[in-house]
């Protein structure tokens, strides 16, 4: 028996997605005859490609065809002046991206190779404000970057082109999200699904497909769907892979399956798949496998949703474990073209430019989260809840094998929360072994990250870390369960940053009962934290209640009302609620975001903090030297 498994558009462009890639290494290791395809990249080389673009051009013709000059949208407007010139650039900007061709950068860095659409117009408007914006965000030496950046907003315009000419559900990282996103009915899927005429995306989706199948003849075809972006593109490719080779089995899963698709009443959904698997993929492929070579009947499924006569059917045979973490063994991307993944430089941040740039080798150092705690988090769904560690050894052991395998050595560890015993351990082996490795990932704010410990995991190669400040109040930072106040995450986050670390920290603001004046205390916290350096980049965060989280199972203890849909036959995860703290939240989310970004670029400190807010604000009431005095006082 043989398996292919997909990741269907969009997601990143610079790595693959990691679920395909560890199944396949855990599969092959249990004898399993397994093969990956990533479709979200490949499909995007096919459009960007002098071909490709023949092809849009003809059709965005035939769809504008009766339309004036002066009507038509900016992006195809640009698109169809400058077509001669785009279409020969293309492919030479792609391989540039992807590291090929890299003598390139002078010719894009100069401004006079790229034809500039209309994603180039905010550049203009920061040069208008701040000069040479290029010269300020990159030096004199950073030609690589520049051109990188460049190249990137002509990607963007063409991605808008494909959107606003050919495809209305094509974006850059997602595809059809608004057709899946927390959407209660599957109507919207499944009448986009059963349209008359395929669109562009679409065809391209059912050529890769019909090769892959040509190429492999698998009996089973499993998708990830890691979030709502994939949805559509996947049930494309089963109802394609359905009518090409019916025999064929074909299974759904991944995060967007896992959190939103748990309570299934839509019998729809099994015209085009035949399983569902719900949390981690392991041992629910295993007895799946088992079932389908005859050696075991449904009732040993484990957290299966099939059809049988006419009736969805919850399969979860709970006398089968987890497959322990130490056992799952090291992702393999055989089979993904990882010297295809492009480069992009979306954002002049240098922290936001690790999630689009460069290719990364993706690892967990543990299952689930170590705190599962915090009330805003689904923490009783089995990513978050169920913590299994696989010890230093095994971490660096499949890191060496990762190296071995791409070549490559930069790594992005992809937890939850990272947890601090296991990171310090794995970094003192990786410089005992003399490795020499580039490491980023996701942890908590703990009080154990001191400034030693800090340097340590700076000299195994760390280069960045995320974690969520949140709320940065410690009333509500007690009342989310987070386990930090803001005195300590300014101490761990200088710590990082002393150490030469980039900090990047979630913000939130609209949590139950979060007053106004908080979410300004809230920003004037985050305002020194930027301006003593503790961290270097952030993202306000508008707080949604999930189904799964202490927020949506226990309303009562926050505050706040519940108002569910009547009737949820297919997603079910986000869920609108009452709060009675009265706080205009849209007027203040523009207010934080605008100041943050000014902070981010190390403009605005000494501005009053109502500057950035169209409506009065009452000014918080704390020492302007907060943060700096709790630097500096006894821990």
């Amino acid at each position: 028996m043989k398996t292919l498994l997909l990741t269907p558009p969009m997601t990143q462009l610079n790595t693959p997605y990691p679920a395909t890639a560890y199944l396949t290494g855990f599969l092959r290791k249990q004898g399993y005859d397994t093969v990956q395809r990533d479709m979200a990249i490949e499909l995007l080389l096919t459009m960007l490609t002098r071909d490709g673009l023949d092809e849009i051009i003809d059709q965005v013709e035939d769809n504008f065809s009766e339309v004036d000059d002066d009507e038509l949208p900016d992006s195809i407007y640009h698109f169809l002046v400058h077509f001669e010139k785009i279409k020969s650039c293309i492919e030479p900007t792609i391989r540039f991206l992807q590291g090929k061709d890299p003598s390139l950068a002078l010719r894009i860095s100069s401004r006079k190779f790229l034809p500039e659409g209309p994603k180039f117009d905010g550049l203009s408007d920061m040069e208008e404000a701040s000069g040479d914006v290029l010269k300020w965000a990159f030096g004199d030496l950073g030609t690589q970057d520049k051109a990188k950046y460049l190249a990137t907003l002509f990607i963007d315009d063409l991605v808008d082109v494909i959107h606003d000419g050919v495809d209305p559900h094509f974006e850059i990282s997602r595809y059809g999200e608004r057709l899946a996103a927390s959407n209660p009915s599957f109507d919207d899927l499944y009448n986009t699904l059963n349209g008359d005429t395929p669109r562009y995306t679409e065809k391209g989706l059912q050529h890769l497909l019909e090769q892959y199948l040509r190429d492999e003849s698998p009996d089973v075809v499993g998708i990830t769907v890691p979030f709502p972006g994939n949805m559509l593109g996947a049930l494309q490719v089963a109802k394609h892979c359905r009518a090409i080779a019916p025999d064929i089995k074909i299974i759904l899963g991944g995060g967007y399956i896992n959190t939103e698709l748990r309570n299934l009443k839509d019998l729809r959904l099994f015209e085009f798949i035949d399983y569902i698997l719900l949390d981690d993929g392991e041992r629910p492929l295993l007895n799946l496998f088992a079932h389908l070579k005859g050696n075991c009947s449904y009732e040993n499924l484990v957290r299966t949703f099939y059809c049988d006569n006419g009736k969805i059917i919850y399969a979860n045979n709970t006398d089968f474990k987890d497959v322990a973490h130490k056992d799952i063994g090291t992702p393999t991307y055989d089979g993904l073209p990882i010297n295809d993944y492009l480069s992009l430089c979306e954002m002049l941040n240098p922290m936001h430019r690790i999630w689009s740039d460069g290719r990364w080798n993706k690892l967990t150092v543990a299952h689930g989260c170590y705190w599962s705690k915090c009330s805003f988090c689904d923490i009783s769904l089995d990513y978050i809840g169920r913590y299994d560690e696989a010890g230093a050894d095994i971490v660096v052991q499949r890191i060496e094998e990762l190296i071995a395998e791409t070549g490559q050595t930069g790594f992005h560890f992809v937890d939850e929360a990272a947890p601090p015993k296991v990171l310090f351990a794995m970094a003192q082996k990786i410089i005992d072994k003399g490795l020499v490795i580039t490491w980023w990932g996701n942890i908590r704010f703990e009080k154990t990250f001191t400034p030693e410990k800090c340097q340590l995991l700076a000299d195994s190669g760390c280069i960045a870390i995320s974690g969520g400040l949140e709320v940065a109040s410690d009333r509500l930072l007690k009342l989310m369960k987070k386990g930090v106040t803001v005195q300590q995450v300014a101490r761990v986050t200088k710590s990082f940053s002393d150490a030469g670390i980039l900090v990047h920290a979630y913000l939130m603001y609209g949590f139950p009962t979060q007053t106004e004046a908080e979410t300004v205390l809230s920003l004037e916290y985050v305002r020194q934290l930027m301006l003593n350096k503790c961290f270097h980049s952030a993202y306000w965060h508008r707080f949604s209640a999930t189904i799964h989280s202490p927020v949506g199972l226990n309303p009562e203890e926050y505050n706040v009302v519940l108002t569910p849909p009547k009737y949820a036959p297919f997603a079910n995860n986000d869920i609108e609620f009452i709060d009675s703290t009265n706080a205009n939240h849209d007027m203040l989310g523009k207010g934080l975001k605008r100041a943050l970004y000014n902070y981010m670029h190390n403009i605005g400190f000494d501005q009053p903090l109502d500057i950035w807010f169209d409506e009065a604000i009452e000014l918080p009431l704390i020492p302007k030297d907060f943060i700096e005095s709790s630097l500096y006082s006894s821990k």
